[in-house]
């Protein structure tokens, strides 16, 4: 079963003191103590992220790894991620992390982990990431559109509530038809793809939303999706 769960913002990252979305994740494993393995190539390997994710799974049923393609944990890299159950990519700069991907094979490498039925998931560039196209601030001059891998059809925007230009960006974008119509999230929302199907949208936070986003008779439209609040009302 091919799986991917990606995030319009929150986890261990955003909300460390509010596991919803990170244990969510680990509960779509059929092992008892799965293997999740973080990818902070978007972040530049930055230590901080990296030791946080290590506090925080750390304290869950699940064994820990990073992988690194500035200091490689091996040369056999296809041979590392297939061994994993659940891979997690952190957020940063999308376009550097498809080019570094790119160079080093990783991107077919986790298409064949996709494939086999490891869980891909990941925050903000680690959700656009797996889709057509996305929203990205990569170049450090406002907001742009992106190819990213296609392993989900249609574009991606996170952090559709926390960052007051992505909402008017995206639907900017889609109505000028530089990215495809496609799936928004807020910060706290997770998409689960099955195949490449929307199985469920789950949130940390109680309003926090997921919408599909369009044109339709030469008019951009937002439809807010059924998301399902993962806390206690």
């Amino acid at each position: 079963m091919k799986q991917i769960i990606a995030l319009g913002g929150g986890g261990f990252s955003m909300e460390p003191e509010n596991p919803l979305l990170d244990q969510y994740i680990l509960k779509q494993s059929d092992k008892n103590k799965p293997k999740i393995c973080f990818v902070p190539t978007a972040s530049g390997d930055a230590d901080g992220y990296i030791s946080r994710f290590y506090r925080y799974f750390g304290n869950l049923e699940c064994e820990t790894s990073h992988l690194s393609l500035f200091e490689p944990p091996t040369r056999d890299l296809e041979g590392f991620v297939l061994e994993k159950d659940i891979i997690f990519v952190g957020g940063g700069n999308t376009k550097n992390l498809l080019v570094l991907w790119k160079e080093w094979g990783l991107d077919h490498i986790l298409r064949k982990a996709w494939e086999q039925g490891i869980i891909l998931s990941g925050v903000s560039a680690g959700s656009i990431c797996w889709f057509e196209e996305g929203v990205t601030d990569s170049y450090g001059d406002g907001l742009g559109p992106l190819t990213a891998l296609g392993f989900l059809p249609g574009s991606n925007c996170p952090h559709y509530d926390g960052e007051s230009k992505r909402r008017p960006a995206y639907q900017s974008f889609i109505s000028g038809h530089l990215l495809k119509p496609g799936i928004a999230a807020d910060d706290g929302v997770a998409i689960h793809y099955i195949g490449q199907e929307i199985h469920k949208i789950v949130s940390s936070r109680p309003n926090a939303k997921a919408y599909k986003v369009y044109m339709d008779k030469n008019k951009i439209k937002e439809v807010e999706l059924e998301t399902e609040y993962l806390g206690i009302l």
